[in-house]
């Protein structure tokens, strides 16, 4: 008797096996590589994409790019994944982890083909990302992260492959000014450098690219809530809330019962009274400026203005205060009643209000060594500023990396040229297979210095087999050359000053090898389709 078929799996799901499955995720990742490989270098190229909402992105940020595209197949989210994670832990050298990525999966294609265990190149792959590590650490060079001059280089060479690369030194001086600001040494030695948290990038359209700079304190987007308030004061006292200050309403519901018409003004004169009593605990410190995060009632505004002469500035956001509070030295208090002396900021030297564009910002400048900023960022068109934004934080993530691991190494393609020459010298000590990924991971690394001579329309193959005699040199004098991407030559990148962090070297490549063999080992593709 002949058994009817068993049907496991969902008729409509989709299922690859085995070597189908690997030849998919190897194209899938080349797929996503090809992408942004255009985007690599000074000379790169901008992509334009169109978000569903039918706005516009111009970029060449590889995060930027790839967060836009929609995109079906598992092994490609994967890779697109990496560029995130790159993009938070260090902030650049997105693009290069994608493309590296591709090309090292790209490289397995024939050892799969001839019947190599994924295992076998995994093991072999393990083995090179220790020797890559140890190699670049070995090179890299300490800098002296006192001046500026050796941040200002680095953090050159990162805008050097950007958009905002037009404007010179202008977003190197940003980004480096806005990480020394928010730079925070405790006394046991911890740097903490939150440029998320307290340095705020404020964009507004309008004025020239020239008119950016890093406040010397914060601005926000309010204007004070009264018209006769001060708009202008010098070295004011500044008190800070998150508390209403208007009357407070019952938790549930509240119902009052009036017998006489009077008691109602009884009532109303309560709460006036009330309201009044929180206004004389803030005037008890003499403040100028008051600002707090939720309302401010008319009564409250009224008792402030006339009797002491206060600035009102109501429902601020959390961050913001927060911002305001770590450059003027003030205290976020919860509780009227409890304001005391301390808890007033004095350390900023001008507040002002000022209208750009259409709206009104305050401004709170001249701090005394200030450890929040804002950044306020000008420009022709909201496109342009997105674009400056995204370097921006590219720009300040470098500057990070470059005062928590003050190491460097050459940029242009230099080090993974020398990496590649390294690998392939002791892949000799290799033994058996392993030997042929071994090898096959120092070729995937020349992938961004060819991608270099590509984008800047040198002879490729010509400038690749110079670069490599240079570094391949017995007496290893050559591990500086790389390739200017702006004259489309071989040039030694220490007089060129092309330099990058080691971290974010090291992040690209941890990144890219692993995730590589991560997708290797996937011989099974289960895609159920409702």
């Amino acid at each position: 008797m002949s058994q009817a078929p068993v049907y496991i799996l969902n008729k409509n799901a989709k299922r690859e096996q085995g070597k189908k499955a690997q030849g998919a995720n190897i194209k899938a990742a080349r797929a996503v590589s090809d992408i942004v490989r255009t985007t690599l270098g000074p000379k790169s190229m901008l992509k334009m994409l169109l978000d569903p909402m039918g706005g516009i992105v111009l970029t060449n940020d590889g995060n930027a790019i790839l967060r836009e595209i929609d995109v079906q197949h598992p092994a490609a989210k994967s890779m697109i994944e990496l560029a995130r994670a790159q993009d938070e832990e260090v902030g650049d050298g997105t693009t290069s982890v994608i493309i590296l990525a591709g090309e090292v999966l790209s490289a397995v294609e024939s050892f799969l083909e001839k019947d190599i265990h994924p295992t076998v190149i995994v093991n072999a792959y393990f083995r090179a990302l220790e020797e890559i590590v140890n190699i670049t650490n070995k090179i890299g060079i300490s800098i002296d992260l006192e001046k500026d001059d050796d941040i200002t280089k680095i953090v050159k060479s990162t805008i050097g492959t950007k958009f905002a690369s037009k404007w010179g030194s202008l977003i190197v001086d940003l980004a480096v000014k806005a990480v020394r600001t928010v730079y925070r040494k405790d006394k046991a030695g911890n740097v903490e450098i939150d440029v998320k948290r307290y340095a705020k990038i404020e964009k507004i359209p309008g004025g020239v690219l020239e008119d950016c700079e890093v406040l010397n304190g914060v601005m926000f987007n309010k204007d004070v809530t009264h018209p006769n308030m001060r708009r202008v004061i010098k070295n004011p006292r500044v008190v800070l809330l998150d508390c209403p200050l208007e009357y407070k309403k019952g938790e549930s519901m509240t119902n009052m019962e009036f017998t006489k018409e009077e008691d109602f003004r009884k009532a109303l004169e309560m709460e006036e009274t009330e309201v009044m009593r929180m206004c004389e605990h803030i005037l008890r410190v003499k403040p100028d400026i008051v600002i707090t995060e939720k309302g401010v009632s008319d009564v409250a505004q009224h008792f402030l203005l006339k009797k002491g002469n206060v600035s009102c500035i109501r429902r601020l956001r959390k961050t913001d205060n927060n911002r305001v509070s770590r450059v003027t030295g003030a205290t976020v208090v919860n509780r009227p009643e409890e304001l005391q002396e301390s808890d007033v900021g004095t350390d900023c030297g001008l507040f002002e209000v000022k209208k750009l564009g259409d709206d009104y910002f305050s401004f709170m400048t001249e701090c005394k060594n200030p450890s929040a900023c804002s950044i306020l960022l000008r420009g022709a068109s909201k496109d342009v500023l997105n674009e400056i934004e995204r370097n921006l934080h590219d720009a300040m993530g470098v500057a990070r990396n470059v005062l928590n691991n003050p190491k460097l190494v050459p940029g242009g393609g230099a080090l993974e040229m020398e990496l590649a020459c390294r690998l392939n010298e002791m892949s000799l000590k290799v033994e058996g297979v392993h030997q042929w990924p071994y090898k096959a991971l120092a070729s995937a690394l020349e992938v961004i210095p060819r991608t270099l001579a590509q984008n800047c329309g040198g002879d490729v193959v010509r400038m690749l087999t110079e670069l490599r005699s240079k570094h391949s040199a017995s007496d290893g004098s050559g591990f500086m050359w790389g390739i200017n991407g702006n004259s489309a030559k071989i040039e030694n990148m220490e007089t060129q000053n092309i330099w990058d962090p080691c971290s974010v070297k090291l992040q690209t490549y941890k990144t890219a090898i692993e995730s590589a063999c991560m997708l290797l080992r996937i011989d099974d593709i289960v895609s159920g389709i409702q």
